[in-house]
């Protein structure tokens, strides 16, 4: 029974009970069955084994990737896109020049100050710690930003839990899953 003088909310049928139960029985399993993680991760986009930066914004709802001249074409009667990476690995400080197609999953709208644009969507391999994600990623130049790789919300409920306090939590070890995905 729960002291009346400690909740002001009185529901019917034991709602506050069993809200207040649930939340003492499932936090400590659901926190221990999540790995967490910093809001900045050393992660590495395959194949080509880039290790960059990965920002982990849970204010994102779609990731996005740095890409440049992104071209659409058709391929079988379906959309894709040919698009460069050009990013400098952070582990071996090597340029990183690539050319990769990938079939469009959907396209996004994105706001902004500049006004709206449209994103291919494309399903991309990524290692961060000791897994590999194979996620949907829009598609952006982002060389002005600080991080190539942002990772939103839709990765992040695979991945785990996000402490804003951390940063470079866990060091990227794929190599043995880096076939699955």
């Amino acid at each position: 029974m729960i002291n009346k003088k400690l909740s002001p909310i009185r529901l019917s049928g034991g709602l506050v009970q069993a809200a207040i139960l649930l939340s003492l029985c499932a936090a400590p399993a659901f926190a221990e069955s999540q790995q967490v993680l910093g809001w900045v991760e050393e992660g590495v986009i395959l194949p080509e084994n880039v290790a960059v930066k990965f920002k982990l914004d849970t204010g994102a709802l779609t990731s996005s990737m740095h890409a440049e001249d992104v071209e659409r074409f058709k391929k079988d009667g379906d959309d894709w896109v040919r698009f460069n990476i050009e990013l400098e690995d952070i582990d071996t400080n090597k340029q990183v020049n690539s050319q990769l197609e990938r079939k469009v999953e959907r396209a996004i709208k994105v706001r902004g100050a500049g006004g709206a644009e449209r994103r291919p969507v494309v399903l991309m391999k990524v290692c961060l710690g000791d897994r590999v994600y194979e996620e949907q990623f829009s598609l952006n130049d982002r060389d002005r930003m600080n991080y190539p790789v942002l990772v939103g919300r839709r990765t992040l409920e695979k991945v785990g839990l996000v402490d804003s306090n951390k940063t470079f939590t866990v060091e990227p070890d794929c190599s043995k899953s880096a076939s699955s995905a």
